[in-house]
């Protein structure tokens, strides 16, 4: 399992890179894509749409299960990676390369784990 410490992660499997500016993107982990396997479809929001920390902003489909995808901030939607529309299967080959969202305006962070906390949380499972 790779996790980069330089993001901060939620316990429901996404990622969150600060980008500074009141700016962040959002992503699923190199964990929620080993388990989700591979991915077939992705649903994101529309740029302008208001997410909230905690709560789904869409969610993907892979061939064993469609997965709620949860937001680690509150903010409005910036920018939808459109890549993913015809590629999904480019979050299983780069989790973190392959954001979701860009997410500006943000006015509060969820219940975000560092690297370490997270590791710890993922090997308690």
């Amino acid at each position: 399992m790779n996790i980069q410490s330089d993001l901060k992660y939620t316990k429901s499997h996404e990622w969150v890179k600060d980008l500074g500016g009141n700016c962040a993107l959002l992503g699923l982990d190199d964990y929620a894509q080993d388990q989700l396997g591979e991915l077939v479809f992705i649903n994101l929001p529309e740029v302008g749409d208001e997410v909230t920390a905690g709560e789904a902003f869409g969610d993907v489909e892979s061939v064993k299960a469609v997965s709620d995808v949860f937001s680690g901030v509150t903010g409005k939607v910036a920018e939808a990676n459109a890549e993913l529309a015809d590629k999904p299967q480019k979050v299983n080959e780069d989790p973190f390369g392959a954001w979701l969202i860009k997410v500006e305006d943000i006015t509060a962070y969820g219940d975000l784990m560092d690297a370490k906390e997270y590791e710890a949380y993922c090997v308690s499972l």
